[in-house]
């Protein structure tokens, strides 16, 4: 019964592995978030679960490697990549509603299926050669955009056979390109549309394998105290060609578009000593690569991100519980100029049956 309070303790701290996922700027849009509701069951009874969970993170700071800067120093900013001037970004306002389906056989293994939906409002200010006024005033490209539907599925299996007590195991997996790529944004001038960069886009297009390792128990054989932990690793292993053109990298239709490969590391402990309430306390960091490919931001994608994630799970029943989490940022390092958060919010309920 212990290792099974542990496990359900073990639930709220895993769903923030895929929000870290989510905060980059460029570098994240598009990805779906990673659930791993079949982590949160090892060593409990065989069965299902469902778990339902919204986050939301507005992205509105702009970054520039470890430091924020204004929109007036992103504008007199050199794109490192194509030697003109950077993009100014406005904000990316991402809302995200994921279900999750786990069955756990209780002895040795289980899956997931994630699938998320994606609402996603973003604006920017383009780029700017020095003969206009800098931001607010629009410079070249400029555009807006509001996205909505659903992102790329994930199913994720798990094996733990090898330990007894079933407190670690493997996970295995992949990311299939479910999730819509021909979004369209209005451009300020009031010319038309154009394509939204394949960043933002609900989907990447892309197939992804997906591998990692997990554990969890108690610290010093303590009655309340626990700790888990897990590294993830994902990297498309397919790409499709983009259905557009992008004339924000000047890249024309039939272009590639590659995410790049992340790798998740969660650490954290949960208290076990109330009758309901099960308080948690993690350390999320995520290091993703530079996108790459004809139609990719190559320079203002990926970078390494940390934060401290306080959260709290509710027993409703002994089947239901609720749970909600905030990531606040402890470190940022991007590469090029990107959109940051200052903090991801996340809320959801889960059904065991």
């Amino acid at each position: 019964m212990q290792l099974r309070k542990i496990v359900v303790a073990f639930a709220v701290a895993l769903p923030l592995a895929g929000v870290a996922s989510g905060a980059f700027a460029c570098a994240s849009c598009g990805c779906s978030l990673n659930t791993d509701i079949g982590t949160q069951g090892m060593g409990m009874a065989g069965g299902w679960t469902l778990d339902v969970r919204y986050d939301t993170l507005n992205q509105n700071k702009l970054r520039y490697g470890t430091k924020g800067i204004s929109q007036g120093q992103a504008a007199n900013t050199t794109n490192g990549a194509t030697g003109g001037p950077a993009e100014v970004e406005g904000y990316t306002q991402n809302n995200y509603l994921t279900a999750s389906l786990d069955y756990n056989d209780g002895e040795s293994w289980g899956v997931t299926g994630v699938l998320p939906y994606i609402m996603r409002n973003h604006s920017t200010f383009g780029t700017y050669d020095g003969s206009g006024d800098l931001p607010p005033t629009p410079g070249d490209g400029a555009y807006s955009s509001k996205t909505s539907g659903i992102g790329d599925m994930k199913i994720i299996g798990r094996y733990f056979g090898m330990a007894e007590q079933k407190d670690w195991g493997f996970q295995f997996g992949v990311k299939l390109p479910t999730g819509s790529r021909n979004q369209t944004g209005t451009l300020a001038d009031g010319s038309g549309s154009i394509a939204v960069d394949p960043g933002l886009q609900a989907g990447t297009g892309s197939t992804d394998l997906i591998g990692g390792i997990y554990k969890f128990g108690l610290i010093n054989d303590s009655e309340n105290w626990g700790y888990f932990a897990q590294a993830q690793y994902q990297a498309a292993v397919m790409v499709q060609s983009v259905p557009n053109s992008l004339v924000s990298s000047g890249a024309s239709a039939g272009g590639t578009y590659r995410p790049g490969n992340a790798a998740n590391v969660n650490v954290g402990v949960n208290y076990q000593g109330l009758e309901k309430w099960v308080p948690t306390l993690q350390i999320n960091v995520i290091n993703k690569r530079a996108d790459s490919g004809t139609a990719a931001d190559v320079w203002a994608t990926g970078g390494t991100l940390a934060y401290l994630t306080p959260g709290l799970l509710y027993r409703l029943t002994d089947q239901t519980q609720v749970y909600a989490n905030v990531q606040l940022p402890v470190y940022q390092n991007v590469n090029g100029i990107q959109l940051v958060p200052s903090y991801i919010a996340s809320m959801g309920v889960r059904v065991y049956f």
